[in-house]
């Protein structure tokens, strides 16, 4: 019988949803922000782009509105996604295709 998820992320989501939860500002921002930027974070696109926002700007707007303890820390050259899931020691689904890997490889962040 396999027991593994149908969904090979779900676990990475899932911890994702957890970090931002912890270090959300309002409940909107652990029980409806943090569950809809896991789930976009699994996307291929940048994390702002799956948002649906216009940019990074916007992106880093609304982190430091609802996350503002993730986003104090967040080094400026570091993009989200990959910054989110240094967090969790997880390398991101779209970071092995994407186009900005010599601006954000290698970036772990020290803990």
């Amino acid at each position: 019988m396999n027991t593994s998820s149908p969904y090979p992320y779900r676990e990475m989501e899932e911890a994702l949803r957890q970090l931002l939860a912890e270090h959300g500002s309002n409940d909107y921002a652990r029980h409806e922000l943090a569950p809809l930027i896991a789930a976009k974070s699994l996307l291929m696109n940048h994390l702002y782009e799956d948002l649906g926002l216009a940019s990074r700007k916007e992106m880093n707007a609304l982190m430091q509105e609802h996350f503002p303890a993730l986003a104090a820390r967040k080094p400026e050259n570091i993009r989200w996604k990959k910054y989110l899931y240094d967090l969790l020691g997880k390398t991101a689904p779209a970071c092995g295709m994407c186009q900005d890997f010599d601006e954000c490889f290698d970036c772990q962040i020290v803990q």
